[in-house]
């Protein structure tokens, strides 16, 4: 596990102009549009990046995705411990569930709504065919998908980040074995980072 003192508190307000390009294209995209996207990249003497010798600009958007998925999980990991609060928002305040979500990833400067079951229809569907999680997929718990009740980020190998008001702090849970009462039944997986080509995502 990570060195939370590794990783900073607060997420930076700052981006590259290469990270924006990789979220733009990547963010909330169909494989298709992505793909499409990319297609116009050049490089940075003007020779495109399709040319013979040259990798394809999909391929350096995957690994963006890549990237993308790995910070999360850096973000996620380094709240481990951070106490739970109803209504936190941040590390000094605390968190509880939803607030722990948004602000992992406010970190690459994805915007969600603030409250669990809203989350819960962010982005798209990936139902919980566990061989199709990636790190950092949005898992969705609760009596029925209208009611959903807590939420955590998948961080892979079967693990999620949460914050859990049994434990009273944020915790790294196994997914088949829930801690927190409120959480009632695993209901659906949310994919808010497009999956483009990332087949070798940890799982």
């Amino acid at each position: 596990m990570p060195n939370a003192l590794d990783i900073p508190a607060r997420p930076s307000r700052r981006a590259s102009g290469a990270v924006v390009l990789a979220l733009a294209s990547v963010l909330l995209a169909s494989p298709a549009q992505a793909q499409r996207d990319a297609a116009s990249v050049s490089t940075a003497d003007g020779v495109e990046a399709r040319q013979a010798g040259q990798p394809k600009p999909f391929a350096a958007l995957s690994s963006s995705a890549l990237a993308i998925r790995d910070s999360l999980v850096r973000m996620a990991r380094a709240q481990v411990g951070r106490r739970y609060v109803l209504g936190g928002t941040s590390p000094e305040r605390g968190f509880d569930c939803s607030g722990l979500v948004r602000y992992v990833m406010n970190s690459i400067r994805l915007e969600l709504p603030r409250t669990a079951a809203r989350q819960a229809s962010a982005g798209t569907s990936v139902g919980r065919d566990t061989s199709q999680l990636r790190p950092g997929d949005l898992l969705a718990f609760g009596k029925d998908r209208s009611g959903v009740s807590h939420v955590g980020i998948y961080v892979g190998n079967g693990r999620y980040v949460h914050a859990s008001s049994v434990a009273g702090r944020v915790i790294e849970s196994d997914i088949d074995r829930p801690k927190s009462p409120l959480v009632r039944r695993w209901r659906d997986t949310r994919r808010v980072i497009a999956a483009d080509a990332d087949t070798t995502s940890q799982r």
